[in-house]
């Protein structure tokens, strides 16, 4: 990263949804997995999904597919009692649609995912004095497959899944920027950059805990939301809502000079 003197601010990134396209695989296996365990009797929308995320807890995919199986059941009359769904079965199915089949060398919905920056965007922080790492409720594995098999990127700081409890817990953005801390000053601004309402008020329960410090959400709209402008609104709103305090339509416009007037903005620069 770059010098401590020089350092202005401290970006985070989700990545679903921020460093890559999921609208085809995540939430395709998610769509695929309540289908199968609902008999091919229920297929939620991209909207059905969106509705249940907006609720701030459901940021793992797994247990949000789980959700929307015990949902379709109830609205038929059944109870989660009578159900007791198998985790592990859903965990299964899921990642044999997002994975694929092969464990060693994966062919499933992941190996298609749309990168939404590039690696010289990253350059361009590094170069203007901004440290950067990943949050992201992802499995490390698949994390990673990203950020070094896509990207390129050789040891970026990475907080995934197994390493903090889910989203909107900072516990995993509190680990982030300690380890970017070993390079940067600890009062440093911090910039968490996600797609959903649980990244929003991540960043508001770690301001609750840290107020010392200055913590911005910044909401990025998914490809998937972006077909309408009618539906890119509503999103914004939403994001808005649960505490952003700007929304893009990619995350390379939040480049050093959208920082410097977001801190600016907030009497932290300059």
């Amino acid at each position: 990263m770059t010098a401590k003197s020089s350092v202005t601010a401290i970006v985070v990134f989700d990545i679903d949804g921020v460093v890559r396209d999921v609208g085809n695989s995540y939430r395709r296996a998610l769509a695929d997995t309540v289908e199968h365990f609902t008999n091919t009797a229920y297929r939620p929308t991209p909207k059905d999904i969106d509705q249940l995320k907006s609720e701030g807890i459901w940021n793992n995919d797994w247990e949000a597919s789980q959700e929307l199986i015990y949902r379709y059941f109830e609205s038929q009359g059944q109870t989660r009692r009578e159900l007791q769904l198998n985790y592990n079965a859903i965990v299964t199915f899921f990642q044999s649609r997002y994975r694929g089949t092969d464990p060693e060398n994966w062919d499933g919905y992941i190996c298609n995912e749309p990168l939404l920056l590039q690696p010289s965007y990253l350059q361009e922080l590094t170069g203007s004095g901004i440290s950067w790492g990943f949050f992201s409720g992802a499995t490390r594995a698949s994390a990673t497959y990203v950020l070094h098999k896509r990207l390129g990127l050789q040891s970026p700081v990475l907080i995934a899944m197994e390493d903090a409890p889910g989203k909107p817990d900072p516990t995993g953005l509190f680990t982030t920027i300690e380890q970017l801390e070993n390079q940067v000053n600890n009062t440093s601004p911090i910039i968490y950059v996600g797609d959903t309402v649980a990244d929003m008020y991540t960043v508001r329960k770690a301001r609750e805990i840290h107020p010392q410090r200055t913590w911005l959400g910044v909401g990025v709209l998914p490809p998937h939301v972006q077909a309408t402008a009618a539906d890119s609104h509503a999103y914004s709103q939403t994001l808005l809502a649960a505490g952003a305090a700007i929304v893009l339509t990619n995350v390379q416009e939040l480049n050093p000079v959208t920082i410097a007037e977001l801190l600016l903005e907030m009497g932290k620069l300059g």
